[in-house]
């Protein structure tokens, strides 16, 4: 196993056997640094790697097939004293190929729409890489004054783009710094909120102390919280509703700030969204602010997925009111290119972060860019066109509002009475899933075919599905060919739910696996008209409309010519294995 290839077995009392019978080992010494020619080599053979893995990622199954455990089974229980003889970077590389990427999930595939995507890019790589070599630890000004420096006039950039208060710029008394993920600015601006407060009522009352968010925040806020050391009973979770879009209602949230006063307690910190993982939904900044004000609380902002999108002209009302915030944070690692990990954070008082922190450098931010501008329009665009096809579809519903380049959906419930099929016994029939189970079971398909990734919602009591549009390398086609996965799958799901009992006592129906359509008839159930017109079999034949057939029941499973359709074909075979309540 090339590099990783080395076994030691050591028994009971502590001998190591092969210890015991390999000739002694001679010391390794200092490792001495690679020549530059060397080193050219082999920085060669890791760009052309990577170069390679993004030119096949398309390939790839979005999602792997492994079960846990299975890399531990393939690796040494112990690591190679010595690297691998002759070219040891080649046979890693080879390592990496055969036991790493059978089991990554591949989150720059354009397939990729599970989560808000990490959009590095292969420059981006490249610039890990110059970072990598100068491995420079700035952590004071003295340290690195050009690292220190470089970060003061790229958050100031970056703000200017877009379009912060000025209040949260370095020219306005404020500031940013670079952080590593969204978590890290909620406990650093918790924690200056904290001893700012403290510092005025007196440390003794810090359990008196309150935060406040809605229930769509992301969980990393209560971990922040509890670092901080506010108490379990003090994090208020306001929950919010259909009816409001899910955003936090300034009212709820006024309401419970009243009530923690009236009880003794002191409202520290809120923490709003925009963007929130679950429905993009945007908190209204101006209305919390003014809810809050009188009471000494501390706004921040967690845009870590949508602040990117203030760079573009149609989106800066999302941040409407933020001149009234103490602190903001975005993630440029999902929509700006930037490789992970990688937060921006701007305070309006850094002092406040220094003085609770310790640190000694002042950090903001500055100035618009126009592909940042193009990407955040491109992916709103694909996400566009995502709505567009799930409202064509009948059988689908968008119950949250849509935003940004994210779509939540589901099957709706009356989809099964519409589908046709043949009574059977009820002792063959399951019981009939419920709204959410049968969602549930359109995801899991979705993900099991290798061709989309997706991932799921709960909000307001209803599971959905999240499509989040994001990838740099996603084209519309990718967009096209994931919503083709997600009407395929739903024709099966529903399909395997819409059994009816000869009793009469049920509406579901299972077509018959038989029944075949025409490639015609099926363009017209798909709200863009896209399918696969070549054989998925070994002849890969074009094929015409009249000859093309797919079964209503898998549809991805028969794109196959008339000399591949008869029996004993690669297309009845894989017919043959459907479960037999399909059939």
């Amino acid at each position: 196993m090339a590099i990783l290839n080395h076994a030691v077995t050591t028994t009971a009392n502590g001998t190591n056997h092969a210890a015991a019978m390999a000739p002694a080992i001679p010391p390794l010494g200092h490792p001495a640094p690679l020549d530059a020619d060397e080193f050219r080599r082999q920085g060669r053979l890791v760009v052309d790697f990577i170069a390679d893995y993004y030119t096949r990622i398309d390939e790839y199954p979005v999602r792997p097939s492994v079960a846990p455990g299975f890399l531990a089974r393939k690796l040494p229980e112990t690591a190679p004293e010595r690297p691998e003889p002759g070219d040891a970077l080649a046979a890693a590389l080879r390592d990496v190929r055969d036991l790493i990427l059978p089991g990554v999930t591949h989150w720059q595939s354009p397939h990729h729409f599970a989560h808000f995507a990490a959009t590095a890019s292969n420059v981006g790589a490249l610039g890990e890489a110059l970072a990598g070599g100068l491995n420079i630890n700035p952590f004071t000004w003295a340290a690195s004054p050009a690292a220190t420096e470089l970060e003061v006039v790229v958050t100031d950039w970056l703000g200017n783009a877009l379009h912060l208060p000025e209040t949260l710029l370095f020219s306005g008394g404020g500031g940013g710094t670079l952080l590593g993920t969204s978590c890290e600015a909620m406990l650093c601006t918790i924690v200056a909120a904290r001893d700012r407060k403290l510092a005025e009522i007196g440390e003794e009352r810090i359990g008196d102390l309150v935060v406040y968010c809605s229930d769509q925040n992301h969980f990393s806020f209560q971990k922040a919280a509890r670092i901080a050391g506010i108490r379990r009973g003090n994090y208020r979770e306001i929950p919010t509703s259909r009816e409001t879009g899910f955003t936090l209602s300034p009212k709820a949230l006024l309401a419970a700030v009243r009530a923690d006063v009236a009880a003794g307690r002191i409202p520290l910190f809120l923490c709003a969204t925009v963007g929130t993982t679950p429905t993009a939904a945007v908190d209204p900044i101006r209305e919390l602010c003014a809810a809050v004000s009188g009471h000494g609380v501390w706004v921040h902002v967690d845009a870590a997925y949508a602040g990117a999108a203030c760079v573009c002209p149609e989106f800066r009302h999302a941040i409407d009111g933020f001149e009234s915030v103490d602190s903001f944070s975005t993630n440029p690692h999902k929509w700006l290119l930037a490789n992970m990990d990688c937060c921006a954070l701007w305070v309006r008082r850094p002092e406040a972060l220094t003085s609770a922190l310790g640190t000694d450098h002042d950090v903001i931010l500055k100035d618009p860019s126009a592909a940042a501008q193009d990407d955040g329009h491109s992916n709103v665009v694909d996400y566009k066109d995502w709505q567009a096809m799930v409202r064509a579809d009948a059988r689908f519903e968008v119950p949250v509002p849509r935003r940004f380049a994210l779509v939540c959906f589901r099957l709706r419930r009356r989809s099964i009475a519409n589908a046709v099929g043949v009574k059977r016994p009820r002792e063959e029939v399951e019981e009939e899933p419920n709204d959410d189970e049968l969602n549930r079971r359109l995801l899991e398909a979705v993900n099991a075919t290798g061709r989309a990734y997706m991932s799921s919602a709960v909000v307001g009591g209803v599971y959905v599905l999240r499509c989040a549009i994001g990838n740099s390398l996603t084209e519309k086609r990718h967009v096209q060919e994931a919503w083709g996965v997600v009407q395929e799958q739903a024709t099966v799901v529903l399909a395997a739910a819409a059994t009816t009992c000869t009793d009469g006592t049920n509406e579901r129906a299972v077509p018959p696996i038989k029944e075949f359509v025409s490639m015609k008839e099926m363009a017209h159930m798909s709200a863009f008209g896209h399918w696969n017109k070549s054989c998925s079999n070994a002849c890969a034949e074009q094929l015409d409309n009249k000859d093309s057939k797919i079964s209503p029941v898998r549809p991805h499973l028969s794109y196959s010519c008339a000399a591949c359709q008869g029996a004993g074909s690669p297309a009845a075979a894989l017919m043959e294995q459907l479960p037999c309540s399909l059939i």
